[in-house]
């Protein structure tokens, strides 16, 4: 008889709809879910593809207390924003057995610095190099819209008997291509949200004088500028610089440049532009009387300085890399959670 697989999904965001609704149609999987809010959580949900399709999805026990769903987990899979892993990693420790896997949807939230920190030091690990869906809540624990795909995922693992299987194991899963990598760097150092969202916040409102109110919230992505990509091609040059001597491969690691298929400012620009899954998402704004002010209370500001940017910065400075385009950027982002 084929073994039931439990997977503990932590964290009931857009990305824990879309991969709970992924999963949980794989025969031989049942997926658990811990939120906060299993009050607003449906056991059975719906998840509109970008084919049109409705995929539903189907959780078998929803709790917000670790203890009723972690000690059955086989993998637990964290499906948070960055400011939450280090606190959701000491709250199921206690509760894992020596052969959990733990792991999340995207690495360069600090994943494996805070794993290696808080969890013991055989516990397996693994951690996609990028989120493997581009998601939206339509109505929380009951729709959600799975707006992209990738064509492949990396994935770090430590710690994991059978790493190769357990790989293709996850590309079953998720439906994609997973490639493992060589080092929890290349999932922990990313050029994507890290830096592409802190360049664009910064070009956007770097000259804000915190009282001046915008008539309009522009598109994130469908606005982008030719301003946003010179300095977006400047900061990934100074992030390879840090890979470089940290004598981290840089194979699994495209260059902003190469991600998105462009030669230059003006190609990035129109290719950003012109990305069907990125049609449509807004700025990060409130609305106040007579127009909008951004919001640096957004996860764009809360997650990707503190928790993506930060540890680039960081490493940057402890070997001695020269990133004055990181390092405005990474002041500029603190200084306004700080306001």
């Amino acid at each position: 008889m084929r073994k039931i697989i439990n997977i503990c999904i932590c964290g009931g965001g857009a990305l824990g709809h879309t991969c709970a609704a992924v999963l949980s149609n794989q025969d031989g999987l049942v997926v658990d879910m811990l939120t906060n809010h299993p009050e607003k959580w449906q056991h059975q949900f719906r998840v509109h593809t970008p084919s049109g399709e409705t995929l539903m999805g189907n959780v078998n026990h929803i709790s917000h207390s670790p203890e009723e769903l972690i000690p059955y987990a086989d993998v637990v899979l964290l499906c948070l924003p960055a400011f939450l892993v280090e606190e959701t990693l000491r709250n199921i420790r206690s509760y894992l057995s020596h052969s959990t896997i733990v792991g999340t949807v995207v690495g360069n939230s600090g994943f494996f610095l805070f794993a290696h920190q808080i969890l013991p030091s055989s516990t397996p690990l693994f951690a996609f190099q990028r989120v493997p869906y581009i998601s939206r809540v339509i109505d929380y624990g009951k729709e959600a819209a799975l707006l992209g795909y990738k064509d492949r995922l990396l994935m770090a693992a430590e710690n994991i008997s059978f790493p190769n299987e357990f790989c293709d194991c996850v590309s079953a899963w998720f439906h994609t291509p997973t490639q493992l990598v060589d080092s929890f760097y290349e999932v922990t150092l990313s050029n994507s949200n890290p830096i592409l969202h802190t360049g664009r916040l910064y070009t956007m409102w770097k000259d804000w004088n915190g009282k001046d109110i915008f008539h309009t919230n522009p598109l994130f992505y469908s606005d982008w500028t030719d301003e946003t990509s010179a300095l977006e091609i400047e900061m990934d040059k100074e992030f390879f610089m840090l890979l470089h001597s940290l004598h981290v491969s840089s194979k699994h690691i495209d260059t902003l440049l190469d991600h998105y298929d462009s030669a230059d400012i003006s190609s990035l620009t129109k290719k950003i532009k012109s990305i069907p899954s990125f049609a449509g998402i807004l700025s990060p704004m409130k609305p106040v009387d007579g127009g909008w002010i951004p919001d640096f209370t957004s996860r764009y500001f809360t997650e990707d300085f503190p928790f993506g940017l930060r540890f680039i910065h960081d490493l940057a400075h402890e070997n001695n890399i020269p990133c004055p385009h990181i390092d405005a950027v990474y002041s500029w982002g603190m200084q306004q959670i700080q306001r």
